[in-house]
């Protein structure tokens, strides 16, 4: 795509894509623009109504679109599991795959399988669905991609994959949200060079690549804004959501172009062009989400953690 518009997303007709977190928000955009651009589109989300109703909105928006929903509980392992089975039943092969979903900065949590939410969803349930929907992929492969929506916020949390506690650091004692949120990001980055690294390594054509949508405008922000009360930091928050976000649309074009322009390598970052804002273009990234070590004892860790091994794809 040369520039700032879904309208240069390529002829997506025939190919079918799963993006979580689509009900609403820059997932919701994705999965429209996508259909828009004629490819089958799975919404997995966490609401059937929720859900449901944005299936409802986006044929409304896109007369002719092909579009479901399916049920996806990233925190819960046993609906991950679930839904794998299910589209696995309905679908023989996936184009696309789009880890959008996520939570942002939330108190301290757990998933149903114990572990710290925002690591257990933003990265552990994006690791399993990934790896349970790999043989649909690759019966998609030569043209497969998987993008793993991150964020700029990586920087404010490196993680050390070989701790004991790594799923749930220190537990409730010290969590610090934005922190955990960082280091479930920092992961989406280190498993995104990990799958990639892997993919060259079998001489698989999949291309595992990631996106960031700057500031965007999104219910994930608006919710951390909300949860910071009366404060100051509040309402810089809600200052810069109203004025100097860019829109969902805007915020939902690096994952478009990780998806669908040509040439995109396997394990590139794309965001907008300008770091918060702008056309989607090359990313900067912090080191530590390059280091091989560190993706090889996060992969070890997650599939341990999660039960889901990529036993297909070489060490």
């Amino acid at each position: 795509m040369p520039g700032p518009s879904a309208t240069h997303i390529p002829d997506q007709s025939g190919r079918t894509a799963v993006v979580t977190g689509a009900n609403s928000g820059i997932g919701y955009v994705t999965a429209r623009e996508l259909a828009r651009s004629g490819a089958s589109v799975v919404l997995a989300c966490r609401s059937a109504a929720r859900g449901g109703a944005a299936v409802i909105r986006l044929r409304a928006e896109v007369p002719g679109a092909q579009a479901e929903f399916m049920p996806l509980d990233l925190a819960d392992l046993a609906s991950v599991r679930e839904f794998a089975a299910a589209y696995g039943r309905q679908h023989s092969a996936l184009d696309l795959l789009i880890n959008n979903a996520g939570v942002m900065a939330l108190p301290y949590g757990r998933t149903a399988d114990g572990f710290e939410t925002q690591f257990g969803v933003n990265h552990l349930g994006h690791f399993a669905l990934t790896g349970l929907l790999l043989p649909r992929l690759r019966a998609a492969a030569p043209g497969a991609r998987i993008v793993n929506v991150s964020s700029g916020f990586h920087v404010l949390g490196r993680i050390d994959p070989a701790a004991a506690d790594l799923a749930d650091p220190g537990g409730a004692h010290g969590y610090r949200r934005w922190v955990a949120y960082g280091r479930s990001k920092t992961a989406n980055l280190l498993f995104t060079h990990e799958l990639a690294r892997r993919f060259t390594a079998a001489g698989s054509p999949i291309v595992a690549a990631a996106a960031h949508p700057g500031y965007a405008s999104s219910n994930l922000h608006s919710g951390a804004s909300k949860l910071e009360g009366p404060s100051l930091n509040s309402r810089v928050a809600a200052f810069g959501n109203a004025f100097l976000a860019q829109s969902t649309t805007g915020g939902a074009l690096p994952t478009l172009h990780a998806a669908t322009a040509p040439g995109i390598r396997s394990d590139a970052f794309i965001g907008p062009r300008f770091g918060w804002r702008g056309a989607p273009a090359p990313s900067w990234r912090a080191g530590w989400t390059l280091d091989d070590r560190s993706g090889e004892l996060l992969w070890a860790a997650s599939e341990k953690l999660t039960g889901v091994s990529y036993a297909a794809l070489p060490r």
